[in-house]
């Protein structure tokens, strides 16, 4: 299983940034999917979650409205546009594998993990 990250960066407050998560070695169409961030010095967090066929989505309360989580089964690969974004937005951004079909927020819950990719938000 192999997850690679890309498309973070610097965005301004009220910026907008999509991630992308390029998937292989599992059939990505079976599982459900996950997005979590890390700020520094603070826990792994949940932000987004889809469930296998793409009909289902579940975000935390700090993105709901501003954040989308969508996915590509054809291309395997998951998606986060991430729309007005604020400071406390920053962090390492994280896709996740569950190993079940619907969308879960428990980080524990998730089996394999990307390397990251950094979302930096300042003006």
């Amino acid at each position: 299983v192999q997850l690679v990250e890309s498309g973070g960066g610097l965005a301004q407050p009220g910026g907008s940034l999509r991630l992308s998560c390029a998937a292989s070695g599992f059939t990505f169409s079976s599982y459900a999917m996950g997005w979590f961030r890390q700020a520094p010095g603070k826990e792994r967090v949940f932000v987004a979650a889809i469930n296998w066929r793409g009909d289902s989505t579940y975000y935390a309360d700090s993105v709901k409205g501003r954040f989308t989580i969508s996915r590509d089964n054809a291309k395997n690969t998951l998606y986060l546009q991430m729309n007005s974004l604020k400071p406390e937005d920053t962090g390492l951004y994280y896709c996740a594998k569950s190993p079940e079909k619907r969308p879960l927020a428990v980080l524990t819950a998730y089996d394999y993990w990307g390397q990251g990719t950094q979302v930096t938000v300042s003006s």
